[in-house]
């Protein structure tokens, strides 16, 4: 095969690409391709990724309700019925055992900065345990009642 012709050109790098602004006969003259006028004709031009072409934008038509506190999002912990029979299947817990939120820390199931602990009712427990913790749900109160223990809200 010969090393003329069309077939035989080659890219060169990045150099080959069309020319902006070099006169009307280039296709890409006079204005460029940027239009006329506006902000996306001018230098530095571009928009914001949230930019909705001059409208007003969502997060300014949507209503701001309710207030989240940026305070006391970590201070609370859940714990389940079957996370407590878990720790007493593996023999961290006995029976009839005073169960606070310093044992919890200690065994791992409750964060340590974590200020009080809420129990809820999710999985079965069949040990009788003693149980302080800041809140309870109804049904947890009734299946750590129904093994046999106490739950104390402190």
């Amino acid at each position: 095969m010969a090393d003329f012709g069309l077939g035989a050109l080659k890219s060169r790098n990045g150099i080959d690409k069309k020319a902006l602004g070099r006169g009307i006969g280039s296709g890409c003259g006079k204005t460029c391709s940027y239009g006329h006028k506006g902000g996306k004709a001018r230098s530095g031009r571009g928009t914001f990724r949230w930019f909705e072409g001059g409208q007003m934008p969502i997060y300014r038509r949507l209503p701001k309700r309710g207030f989240v506190s940026p305070h006391n999002k970590n201070d609370l912990s859940c714990v389940n019925l079957r996370d407590l029979q878990r720790l007493c299947d593996a023999k961290i817990l006995s029976a009839n055992q005073e169960v606070g939120i310093d044992v919890l820390k200690a065994a791992g199931v409750v964060r340590d900065s974590a200020l009080k602990v809420r129990l809820l009712a999710k999985g079965e427990l069949k040990v009788a345990l003693q149980i302080s913790v800041g809140y309870a749900s109804g049904a947890a109160v009734k299946g750590v009642e129904a093994a046999g223990g106490k739950v104390q809200i402190i």
